[in-house]
């Protein structure tokens, strides 16, 4: 997202980026090297007030003299050399700041990299990292169960350059906990090798067309998921109501029993689809944008019905080691410059102001592409997951559990 920002795209940032790869209750949502210490370590001293605040902070002062931070992220998120593997990016920032980078692509779903920390975290545990990219449902559970820190926005002079309209969001106010990675659209991709060349344009025909059935595969993103659906049957995903999430959970049941639907998946989706083993499914945009630089012959589309709109987001956990350092390397890729060459290998949306500038430099052809730097025709179809109450997150992610399950 790049000075200036079109009105339909500030409005729905505004009201809240959504799910990516909703959030405090009845609130919108807002927006866009394995592990060398993963695991449990360092427990919690058993003080408290003052003592535990200068415990802690005295520990991670210690720690960040380490030159080294722990970064966990989701797979394809970051520019990587194709002929040597290495990350430029990162290389960079080691050789700017002598910090080295544990990078570590294992958050493949927000309730499974979940699953994996809660009870580290509810244990007062450290999980073994210090900074993560969560999407913005997600942040807003993270903060309000305390299980990420505050940021020290000194550290993070950079901050300066985020996106005014990502600023204020509700489930984060003056971006105090959490500063946006990338933002992105959830729409329809397909490999015309595996759906006899037919173009797949629509969620109706993903659902029921017999060329596709047992070769779909949907997100095990809720709000992306259900949100795409509720859009095909003509529900506005920022208002829809309980009978409408029903309706929608009812009619992806009725795909699965017929078995149109071969699995849910996270970002693993993109290999299968690539291969022709999944003729179409539920995608991320820029992870389609990456695999069509291989194979152009891959279809995507943002359906005439409506797509999501999300944005994923740093946190330093608590506990985790290395703060100081996580806000160093945050601070670093807020530099337009950086994030310029991110976006031009990721292919999602940028946070920080001037990037599009360095792109249009960088590379012209990224720069005019509308999944990357989206035109008002495409935020006319992008639209936002509203916010739950707590009692609807429970019923509602219960409903989609068990229709995923199996």
């Amino acid at each position: 997202m790049n000075t200036p920002i079109p009105p339909t795209l500030t409005a729905a940032l505004a009201r809240g980026l959504l799910s990516r790869r909703t959030l405090m209750v009845g609130a919108a949502g807002a927006g866009v090297t394995a592990l060398a210490a993963c695991g449990s370590k360092g427990r919690s001293p058993s003080v408290s007030g003052t003592s535990a605040a200068a415990t802690a902070k005295a520990a991670q002062d210690m720690s960040d003299t380490e030159k080294l931070v722990n970064w966990s992220n989701w797979p394809s998120y970051i520019d990587v050399n194709d002929k040597t593997k290495a990350r430029p990016s990162l290389d960079a920032f080691t050789k700017q700041t002598g910090i080295k980078v544990n990078y570590t692509e294992d958050y493949n779903d927000n309730d499974e990299f979940y699953a994996k920390v809660r009870p580290l975290l509810a244990d007062g545990t450290d999980t073994g990292r210090d900074v993560w990219c969560s999407t913005d449902w997600m942040v807003a559970r993270l903060i309000r169960q305390g299980f990420v820190q505050k940021l020290n926005l000194a550290n993070i002079p950079n901050h300066a350059n985020v996106e005014a309209s990502l600023l204020n969001v509700t489930f984060d106010p003056g971006r105090l906990y959490s500063l946006p990675w990338q933002s992105g659209f959830a729409g329809i991709a397909y490999n015309p090798k595996a759906t006899g060349g037919k173009k797949v344009e629509s969620v109706d025909q993903l659902l029921t067309d017999p060329v596709l059935k047992g070769k779909v595969t949907l997100l095990t993103e809720m709000r992306d998921t259900v949100g795409l659906v509720l859009m095909a049957m003509g529900k506005k995903i920022e208002s829809f109501t309980d009978a409408d999430f029903t309706a929608a959970i009812d009619e992806l049941k009725k795909a699965k029993d017929a078995g149109q639907i071969k699995g849910f998946t996270g970002n693993d989706y993109t290999k299968p689809l690539a291969a022709g083993d999944t003729a179409a499914c539920f995608a991320w945009t820029g992870d389609v944008v990456q695999l069509r630089a291989d194979n152009p012959n891959l279809g995507y589309v943002l359906p005439e019905t409506g797509c999501t709109l999300w944005s994923d987001n740093f946190v330093i956990p608590a506990l985790a080691k290395h703060k100081k350092n996580a806000e160093t390397l945050i601070n670093y890729y807020y530099d337009p410059k950086v994030m310029a060459k991110v976006v031009d290998y990721v292919n999602y949306i940028s946070p920080v102001k001037g990037t599009k500038e360095v792109l249009a430099v960088l590379d012209p052809a990224i720069a005019k592409d509308t999944l990357i730097e989206p035109d008002a025709a495409t935020l006319q179809r992008a639209h936002v997951f509203r916010g739950l109450t707590a009692a609807e997150e429970t019923k509602y992610n219960a409903a989609f559990a068990q229709l995923t399950a199996g």
